[in-house]
């Protein structure tokens, strides 16, 4: 696999975590692995870890011929998948064997968020032409949202498969009556891309139509010190609490015990932190972007907003404090959906794509993506 970034990347994030799950249980099945990436300051040029076998070389603009001079050097491999983050390997076009490429989300409008002005152009621009210029290869994406964008810029063989959840659900679902205050939540990466400041200003119109509410982030990055400040700014530092990343149980127990998971991204590639709320009894409130309307089924397992404004996640809030019928039947929906997306369930399908992809049985790769047509 190649991917800009591996699992001990300081910017390695959700996309990293779930290939990792992927790639460890096609090693545990057997089959050799190796994941070639980006260098980074203090970076050892390779490692193993879980029997995988981690490669760095180059950067960005030298990584893709770094890739290219290491992988000429090894025996034919039996199938390499291209992860794209907004820029491609290339790899159909120097690997001489079977590619796919693998991609979490369409950027689109986030090239904007990074990159305002004509670079952000330049970089949407050149996504579109990467996708067309790949039309003809197979992805594999973790949406139905990501494979209608992909379909929309002419890529022909776009296969959905599901990211799996590390956050079992709970064996029951405990009781969580709507009583003041209405506790709020984020788990997410702080970049502007998440646009954590939504769920600060939906806090404020809570209070300001008189719910009391309190608001948890968990989560680190670029943007924490100026989410602070805006905090401070609005009058809100009694009412909102930055933990920080958090170890696994700890962030599951946060996820519990909050009324509401609040999700406000530009867009995502499945929103995973939606299925792990979901898991511990938390329904989400969303944005209607793509990713965030397959993770979160509208009035079946969360809601979703009808615009992208804070004003719609308060009013959202508000109505279903006044429904705890409506809230009750749909948290219980989202804790038995997520049992769908457990990684028992997903890997060994996913594995099979994938074995499939390497044998070039298509009609067995066909027969696994119908399988996981119902998980929606």
């Amino acid at each position: 696999m190649l991917n800009w970034r591996d699992p001990e990347n300081p910017e390695a994030g959700g996309a990293e975590r779930v290939s990792l799950a992927f790639m460890r249980a096609l090693r545990e099945r057997g089959h050799e692995v190796f994941w070639f990436s980006n260098s980074f300051p203090g970076a050892a040029p390779a490692y193993e870890r879980d029997g995988i076998c981690f490669m760095r070389a180059g950067g960005k603009g030298t990584s893709v011929l770094a890739a290219l001079r290491w992988y000429r050097r090894q025996p034919r491999f039996d199938l390499v998948i291209d992860q794209h983050h907004g820029i491609p390997w290339y790899a159909p076009w120097w690997c001489r064997t079977r590619c796919l490429a693998y991609i979490h989300e369409v950027l689109g409008p986030i090239w904007h968020v990074f990159y305002p002005g004509i670079l952000g152009r330049i970089g949407r621009w050149q996504e579109r032409w990467t996708h067309w210029l790949y039309r003809h290869v197979p992805f594999w994406v973790p949406s139905p949202s990501t494979r209608r964008a992909l379909e929309a810029h002419g890529v022909r063989h776009v296969t959905w498969l599901p990211n799996g959840c590390d956050t079992p659900p709970l064996p029951r679902l405990d009781p969580k009556p709507l009583t003041p205050p209405a506790r709020l939540i984020v788990v997410s990466r702080l970049a502007p891309n998440k646009r954590v400041d939504h769920a600060l200003h939906a806090l404020a119109l809570l209070l300001q139509r008189g719910l009391q509410a309190e608001l948890t982030v968990v989560g680190g990055g670029a943007m924490e010190q100026p989410l602070k400040e805006l905090a401070h700014r609005m009058d809100l530092t009694h009412r909102v609490r930055f933990t920080g990343p958090l170890p696994e149980t700890a962030k599951n127990e946060e996820l519990r015990r909050a009324h509401f998971l609040l999700h406000s991204s530009v867009r995502e590639g499945w929103g995973l932190n939606v299925i792990e709320a979901n898991a511990m009894g938390t329904p989400a409130i969303v944005y209607p972007v793509d990713g965030l309307v397959d993770s979160t089924l509208d009035g079946r397992t969360g809601w979703v907003v009808a615009h992208e404004h804070p004003e719609d996640l308060a009013e959202t809030v508000c109505r279903v404090w006044q429904n705890p019928g409506e809230y009750e039947a749909c948290r219980r929906r989202a804790w038995e959906r997520s049992r769908r997306f457990q990684w028992c369930e997903v890997l060994p399908r996913v594995t099979r794509w994938l074995e499939a992809q390497a044998r070039g049985d298509s009609a067995a790769a066909r027969a696994v993506a119908a399988e996981v047509a119902h998980l929606l």
